[in-house]
């Protein structure tokens, strides 16, 4: 079937209708972006269950970003052969299925292999939510629909390990995949009670299976180098090198094929839109490096301070409460009035003030300086992600919408899971170094170490306990440095890149994505 695009895309709805599809799109985006980071507390629980070790228990995280990553730029060409709400629907339905699957696992290859099934039909859902939930606005409201689009992205990764640390602990670690059924179900039946008449026209092309075999080959190479350095020590291991290496002459290959190729699998072209460049490449490593700090702040609370999962979870979600209270308000009164150079500009430099927070952060912190740091964190992502989204797409036509969302949403996904890599690596690092140091002034010659050791052995340690003692103070002030140092530097970056946001040329305040047929 083959029609054209100039007939697209279909009326805006209105009222309770568009209420309920909004909502229906929005909680099977929110249930697709939880199971991300559902699993991450369950590892333990599920390889102790099925009789594996933890290392090969994380093949249940690495296998689904894997294919998620692989999916996601499929998207464009995808929704051309299906149509977007028919692939929404499709996606929607295998992943309840897969979901169903996984909790039903009796092995962890089962599991690991129903994850990545999981992960595949995973990745058209988000950018295609993103896309018919626009489409469900009026050109005057889609700052609305992006920002509540955006809050499904935003809170499920803050949600993901408390919900799945609550389950596992209080039930069984099927049921992190369980719950997904019945409210895949719901939103399976209101998406298609309320979008099967608004589908995009389905055009037949042929396939590019050059550029596609090149496309999941340098993703899952790169995908698995950054998920697995840390655990191989990175270019030491031939494994990492390997995967670098075959991620980079793929990726080179891949570039030069789609850009030339009559029917790409990925429409790389679209990028000579100055806008979609600009609010991609920054929205990406923006987003990145505040994801990084996402990681590292609760695991420097845990392994440091020695806080408990579920305090360091409580004290990091005010972040996400703030940007969820702030970004209608953003979306609302300021996005149509201001330029998104302007809002982006303070967003970075809301960012800026909490990660200088955060790097004068010490050992004996109260916890009111932490919560004080996430709700400033809080303000800038609510100023951040819903004016760079609607910078990104602000010239895009809407039969392109879905390829344009899919490489934003991938953009911003590989840029996750590389910041994430280089936040852990340099925290070690770091930390090594601050110890090596550090420990230098343990000598009979400073007074400092000297009295210290006295004081202890006279409470009745041993000389060897004092020095294991007096080593692992020694290890939570270097863990603490090397935070410091690294959200001192992020700081810096964010100053960095506020002039590459000033490279796009935005439409006047108030025009949001270009929706109008025939462009």
């Amino acid at each position: 079937m083959t029609s054209s695009p100039h007939s697209y895309p279909p009326p805006p709805l209105e009222g309770a209708t568009r209420l309920l599809a909004t909502l229906s799109v929005a909680a099977a985006v929110f249930m697709n972006v939880l199971d991300m980071t559902i699993t991450n507390v369950s590892v333990p629980a599920i390889a102790g269950d099925l009789g594996a070790s933890p290392n090969q228990g994380t093949w249940v995280i690495t296998s689904f970003s894997v294919a998620n990553a692989v999916s996601i730029p499929l998207t464009g060409w995808l929704s051309q052969r299906f149509g977007q709400v028919r692939l929404f629907l499709i996606s929607n339905l295998l992943f309840v299925l897969a979901s169903l699957l996984c909790g039903l696992s009796t092995s962890l290859e089962m599991l690991v292999g129903f994850r990545v099934l999981q992960g595949l039909v995973a990745g058209p859902m988000m950018p295609l939510s993103q896309t018919i939930i626009m489409q469900c606005y009026p050109p005057s409201k889609v700052g609305v629909a992006i920002t509540i689009w955006a809050l499904t992205t935003l809170v499920g990764p803050v949600l993901g390990p408390n919900l799945g640390g609550l389950i596992t602990d209080n039930f069984s670690w099927p049921w992190i995949f369980f719950i997904n059924v019945p409210v895949g179900f719901l939103t399976l039946w209101l998406s298609w009670t309320l979008l099967k008449d608004r589908d995009s026209p389905r055009v037949r092309a042929p396939v590019d299976r050059a550029g596609l075999v090149l496309l999941v080959v340098w993703v899952a190479a790169l995908q698995l180098m950054l998920d697995k350095g840390r655990e191989l020590d990175w270019f030491n291991s031939g494994e990492i090198v390997a995967l670098a290496v075959a991620a980079a002459v793929a990726f080179v290959f891949f570039l030069i094929w789609e850009l030339y190729a009559d029917h790409p699998v990925v429409e790389l072209r679209l990028f000579r839109d100055r806008n979609l460049a600009v609010g991609t490449v920054v929205g990406a490593c923006g987003f990145g490096i505040y994801f990084g700090g996402v990681v590292l702040l609760p695991l420097w609370m845990q392994q440091t301070l020695g806080y408990p999962a579920t305090l360091a979870g409580l004290l990091s979600s005010p972040v996400g409460v703030v940007a969820m209270l702030l970004s209608p308000l953003v979306g609302k009164f300021l996005l149509p009035r201001l330029d998104v150079r302007y809002l982006t500009t303070f967003a970075f430099l809301v960012f800026f003030l909490g990660n200088l927070m955060r790097s004068g952060f010490v050992v004996g912190i109260n916890t009111q300086a932490i919560v004080m740091s996430q709700m400033v964190m809080g303000v800038g992502v609510a100023c951040f992600f819903v004016p760079l989204t609607t910078l990104s797409f602000s010239n895009i036509p809407p039969h392109k919408m879905p390829a344009a969302a899919g490489m934003n949403n991938f953009a911003r996904i590989m840029s996750s899971a590389f910041f994430t890599s280089v936040f852990i690596t340099l925290w070690d690092s770091w930390a090594a170094a601050h110890h090596a140091r550090l420990v230098t002034h343990i000598n009979p010659f400073d007074e400092v170490a000297v009295t210290a050791l006295d004081r202890l052995q006279s409470a009745g340690l041993t000389r060897e306990g004092s020095l294991g003692l007096l080593d692992w103070q020694i290890n939570m002030q270097a863990h603490t440095m090397a935070f410091d140092d690294l959200f001192w530097g992020t700081a810096m970056v964010y100053i960095v890149m506020i002039p590459l946001i000033w490279l796009a040329r935005p439409a006047k305040p108030g025009h949001g994505p270009t929706m109008a047929a025939g462009e």
